[in-house]
């Protein structure tokens, strides 16, 4: 489902059309760490572009989605917004069909010369890049791009600053945009038994995988037909008919007869996408049309990209957590070995009730005395110290029962205060992996550093204080409000400060998620919206997307937080259970 040359020529063209060419660059974010969202401001007014590099998601289109971009931006956006902000668009330019879209700038530098950048996406699979070159001498200079590559990584081509820039090797294939059937067909037929969608992909400039298919099975109605099929008259007129639909699409101003479609199988996964009505895929696919090849890309991608930019963003956060939380656990068993030697404290008692039972016979100097057992009627040889007296000796074996009897107490307290950290971290963790914006991230990072978890000095992100987050809210279809926490601090404020006696709560039972408030404001609540309440709460916690949850709900005056409790952790009564499932979606 990669973007292929083809579909990012309509990218241009689209681009163009909306008024890019003489248009000032006015803002230049960089959301992740292989993209890039850069607003134009012309006379159409603004216009903000979204650019990749990421392997699985590489592409250059008008966006509309809202980027949520990082506090501090990075090298590479500070370097673009020093060598770009301000700059006129020039030109936006393709060679032939490569998947490499230039955009070349009129810019100013520190010192108050005219100079020419150039900022060169190239969407190229795993070798995605973003260049920003700067030309010299009539020639373009590398100033640094979005992927470094040295000659570890590729010893052909090298992007590195300073460096003489090259373009991408091409090879000699055919441009569909600009030969004729006959051309083509004659190319093809120079290996009539080969497979006619391969020979198409390499005889082709910038097609895609689908695009070779349906253009296979529109000529033979078979996507495994060989070459040969085209010395066949009726199939090669449909060839012929192909190419000049695919040719007036990517070279009328209008785009006539582009269909910018998503295709779908029945289970609603998204097969790929394409610019051109498709029937190989029959009855079993849905297709899902766009009104321009940006909104197709924009939609297609947005979703994925948001999701892979905020796993690059919690991946830290999510490695600091677990370790403290593998930590814990490590901590634990530990402390269960030395509550499982405490066992043995009664031992110790006997030895000293022994020794004071038979302390007449003793002196001294002894270092061993066998007496009669009263627990098992058996003789018993029992260790003695020949430094100190018999009395000592049985007040050095008590010594040792006491301080196994203390131990085993505070072990058992240690442990369980350990468990309940567990379940805090495991809520903590719960918390930051189905966060969805920085803000979240960072509301989590405050948290855990005033719970001691994260050191303030750094983690000065954490320290701080921006608008706080509100939590998730819903609507019922009885009309009732209900709120769902994003995080332990949420969920505290939520349970215990906005909450009212009557509101009813509810959280999954012995399962991290967020506290769930359905406000009854005088109302008595419906079982149908404690329903909907329940789902939510099974939605928005560890079990989404589970089946048969079990979510406990109470009134809110029910809910109790312990002193000395962590965030997030309260204890309930009167409370019910229900079972539902956790695969609802947001609304």
């Amino acid at each position: 489902m990669s973007l292929d040359g083809a579909y990012l020529s309509l990218i241009k063209q689209e681009l163009i059309s909306k008024g890019l060419i003489g248009s000032r660059v006015d803002k230049i974010h960089q959301p992740a760490r292989d993209e890039l969202v850069i607003t134009f401001r012309g006379f159409k007014g603004g216009v903000r572009v979204a650019m990749s590099a990421n392997p699985s998601a590489a592409r250059v289109c008008v966006t509309e989605g809202i980027t949520d971009n990082p506090q501090s931006p990075p090298m590479f956006c500070m370097l673009l917004r020093k060598h770009l902000s301000g700059g006129r668009l020039l030109d936006i330019s393709q060679e032939g069909l490569e998947r490499v879209l230039s955009f070349d700038f009129e810019c100013v530098n520190e010192i108050g010369d005219i100079v020419r950048n150039r900022l060169s996406v190239e969407l190229l699979g795993r070798c995605s890049n973003i260049i920003l070159l700067t030309e010299k001498k009539g020639e373009w200079r590398v100033v640094d791009s979005i992927k470094r590559i040295g000659d570890d990584v590729s010893a052909v081509r090298r992007i590195l600053p300073g460096i003489l820039y090259r373009s991408p090797p091409r090879e000699d294939r055919l441009d569909i945009r600009f030969c004729n059937a006959e051309e083509a067909a004659e190319r093809l037929l120079r290996f009539p038994e080969q497979k006619l969608e391969k020979s198409l992909i390499k005889a082709f400039e910038g097609v895609s995988p689908v695009l070779c298919r349906e253009w296979a099975y529109y000529t033979a109605r078979d996507t495994d037909i060989p070459c040969k099929c085209l010395e066949e008259k009726d199939r090669s007129e449909r060839f012929a008919f192909f190419l000049n639909r695919v040719k007036n699409i990517l070279i009328s101003e209008e785009n006539d007869g582009a269909k910018y479609s998503i295709i779908y199988e029945k289970n609603g996964k998204p097969v790929d996408f394409t610019f051109i009505s498709t029937e190989q895929y029959g009855a079993g696919a849905v297709q899902k049309e766009f009104s321009s090849p940006s909104a197709l890309l924009d939609g297609f991608f947005s979703g994925r990209a948001c999701a892979e930019r905020m796993k690059q963003r919690s991946g830290g956060l999510l490695k600091s957590i677990l370790a403290v939380y593998n930590r814990t656990a490590k901590k634990i068993e530990l402390q269960k070995d030395e509550l499982a030697a405490c066992s043995q404290r009664e031992v110790f008692r006997v030895r000293g009730d022994l020794i004071s039972a038979n302390i007449y016979r003793m002196e001294k100097g002894m270092n061993e005395i066998t007496v009669d057992n009263y627990l098992t009627g058996e003789k018993e040889t029992v260790k003695l110290d020949v430094r100190l007296t018999p009395s000592q000796n049985a007040q050095k074996y008590y010594g040792e029962y006491r301080k196994l009897d203390t131990a085993e107490k505070m072990l058992s307290k240690l442990i369980e205060q350990e468990k309940q950290e567990l379940v805090y971290l495991d809520s903590v963790f719960d918390a930051a992996a189905r966060a969805q914006t920085e803000a979240e991230l960072q509301e989590i990072r405050l948290e855990l550093s005033q719970s001691g978890y994260l050191k303030k000095g750094k983690n000065k992100t954490a320290e701080k204080a921006g608008k706080p987050l509100q939590p998730l809210k819903y609507t019922s279809k009885d009309g009732f409000e209900i709120w769902a926490g994003r995080n332990n601090l949420q969920n505290d404020k939520l349970t215990l400060k906005t909450a009212k006696g009557e509101d009813l709560w509810l959280h999954t039972k012995d399962i991290p998620g967020s506290h769930v408030i359905v406000f009854a404001k005088g109302r008595e609540i419906p079982d149908s919206t404690i329903l909907e309440a329940a789902k939510i709460a099974a939605f928005n916690s560890k079990a989404k997307g589970g089946t048969k949850i079990p979510v406990d709900y109470t009134k809110a005056r029910y809910v109790k937080k312990p002193n000395g409790a962590k965030p997030g952790m309260v204890i309930f009564t009167n409370n019910r259970t229900v079972l539902v499932d956790g695969d609802i979606e947001q609304s």
